[in-house]
């Protein structure tokens, strides 16, 4: 049994919020069968869904081609790693099935609202606050936190990343600042 289901809800936490989202959506949308669109995607966020498990995060759920996850603040450099392994190993499965996309990730950390969330019977954990609506709005070529994210990451970490302004975010090593197409 994990942390994240031993949780009493509704609570609040400081956790790590992870926002990612794939570049040319309606372009392979556009030029697949929708039963195969679903079935890439199904294994694509079953993929991404165990990765960030697998480093003791949650992911909370998938829109379309975007996946909001979280972790728990302390294990914030857990995180960041599974984020990368996202983008990469979530990069690699999408091409292996006709989708050239990059994985654009956007990040931020602090305090969040849980709780069980939808129609009687089927609830599901979701989260809200500040801090989720900061993480999505974060501008991202690639990989990008704010600096409570940052901060709040080992040294060893923080080398995978230089800072960028205005406004600060700290985006990774091989992320140009130009603005993203999409």
């Amino acid at each position: 049994m994990s942390a994240w289901t031993r949780m009493r809800l509704p609570t609040q936490r400081e956790l790590l919020i992870g926002f990612y989202d794939l570049t040319s959506y309606i372009k392979f949308a556009a030029k697949t069968d929708s039963l195969e669109v679903l079935k890439v995607l199904s294994a694509y966020f079953s993929l991404t869904g165990r990765i960030i498990a697998e480093h003791g995060g949650k992911l909370i759920k998938s829109m379309g081609d975007a996946g909001l996850c979280a972790f728990f603040a302390e294990d914030a450099d857990a995180g960041i790693l599974a984020l990368r392994s996202v983008q990469r190993e979530g990069g690699a499965f999408l091409a292996s099935h006709g989708y050239a996309a990059r994985t654009l990730v956007k990040v931020h950390l602090g305090p969040v609202a849980l709780g069980l969330v939808g129609a009687p019977d089927e609830e599901r954990l979701d989260v809200y606050g500040k801090t989720v609506n900061a993480a999505v709005a974060v501008p991202s070529q690639g990989f990008a936190m704010t600096p409570p994210a940052f901060r709040a990451l080992s040294p060893e970490t923080r080398k995978m990343f230089k800072k960028h302004t205005p406004p600060v975010t700290y985006i990774a090593l091989e992320d140009s600042h130009a603005t993203p197409e999409r």
